[in-house]
């Protein structure tokens, strides 16, 4: 498939943005138990969930440079009952609303108790929007992840490895970000954030390389003898049908070699996760928030050439007629 540089950067701010805002709830319900210390509303839940919203706002906008027609965007939210796309483009609104939501409640210092759980365990409204916004979160991520999961005729996507992938790096990167958050506001936080960062990291790196080994031991189900229905053993395309390239042979394929695929997989590899992960450490042992900082960029670049790569290895079908072109 051809990777289109505004789906790559929609799935991978968004995926920030939620597994930013999932890692400032997570705090927060830590610090409720009393196992880490209680954070100053304004300062890091509200401008922590605005730079969530911001990653969320800018994945948004990236979407709209993919559509030949942007204003009728509107209308890919009809078919939700039996689209994941539009599931998406539904949720992804709501997603943000209740973001927006929680930062305004925490900048204005709105988090008196509503209610106490049995163990004098308060709960303001903070709390309940954050637990609807983490149900978003995650219902976000599958939406997303089942548009590719679903295509069944795409087998390098057709798997639940899919949408584990989507939602564990995006987790991954959200966590990265807040330990880069906390350390730039001088929180003792970078820890925290950094060991989540790590476990999700590394869990990530387990379900993605094991949808590479699953994606080259594929066999696929269709070849030139299915694609034009002649069972012959010597079959040779002589002529595509055009006299030149076409949609078909422009946004099924990415027209780049072997040469270009294996450099992109092992660019993700290394960007994605043990490079974060070091610096994370380096930055827990050292207390530098550039270290911390650098972590979330590094890993971020290799977001984008984890998720170029993910649209280049599908091998769509039609391109069994297109041969000597693609």
């Amino acid at each position: 498939m051809h990777p289109a540089l505004s789906v790559i950067l929609l799935t991978t701010l968004i995926g920030v943005g939620q597994g930013l805002f999932l890692a400032l709830y997570t705090g927060q319900v830590y610090s409720l138990i009393q196992l880490i210390p209680m954070q100053e509303s304004q300062r890091f839940y509200a401008n922590g969930a605005a730079v969530s919203l911001a990653f969320l706002i800018a994945g948004l906008i990236a979407s709209f440079f993919h559509l030949g027609r942007p204003e009728r965007a509107w209308r890919s939210a009809t078919r939700w009952r039996t689209s994941w796309l539009s599931r998406e483009v539904i949720v992804l609104p709501i997603m943000m609303a209740l973001v927006f939501t929680y930062a305004v409640i925490h900048y204005f210092g709105w988090t008196q108790p509503l209610f106490t759980l049995p163990g004098d365990m308060p709960i303001d409204a903070s709390l309940i929007v954050g637990a609807l916004g983490t149900l978003a979160a995650f219902a976000l991520f599958l939406s997303t992840g089942m548009i590719y999961a679903s295509i069944r005729f795409l087998q390098e996507w057709a798997s639940p490895l899919t949408v584990i992938n989507y939602t564990l790096l995006g987790g991954a990167s959200g966590f990265t970000l807040a330990a880069a958050f906390s350390a730039y506001l001088g929180l003792d936080l970078v820890g925290f954030f950094g060991w989540w960062a790590v476990v999700l990291t590394l869990a990530a790196a387990v379900t993605r390389i094991s949808s590479l080994i699953r994606n080259r031991r594929l066999k696929h189900k269709s070849n030139l003898q299915t694609a034009i229905g002649v069972r012959h053993n010597r079959i040779q395309q002589k002529a595509q049908g055009a006299m030149g390239g076409s949609f078909n042979t422009r946004e099924f394929f990415h027209h780049r070699g072997p040469g270009a695929m294996a450099f992109m997989r092992l660019a993700f590899l290394i960007l994605v996760f043990p490079v974060p992960i070091a610096l994370l450490a380096s930055a827990w042992f050292s207390h530098s928030e550039y270290l911390a900082l650098a972590a979330f960029a590094v890993q971020y670049i290799g977001l984008l050439a984890e998720r170029w790569y993910f649209f280049a290895d599908a091998q769509h079908p039609q391109n069994l007629y297109y041969q000597t072109v693609s």
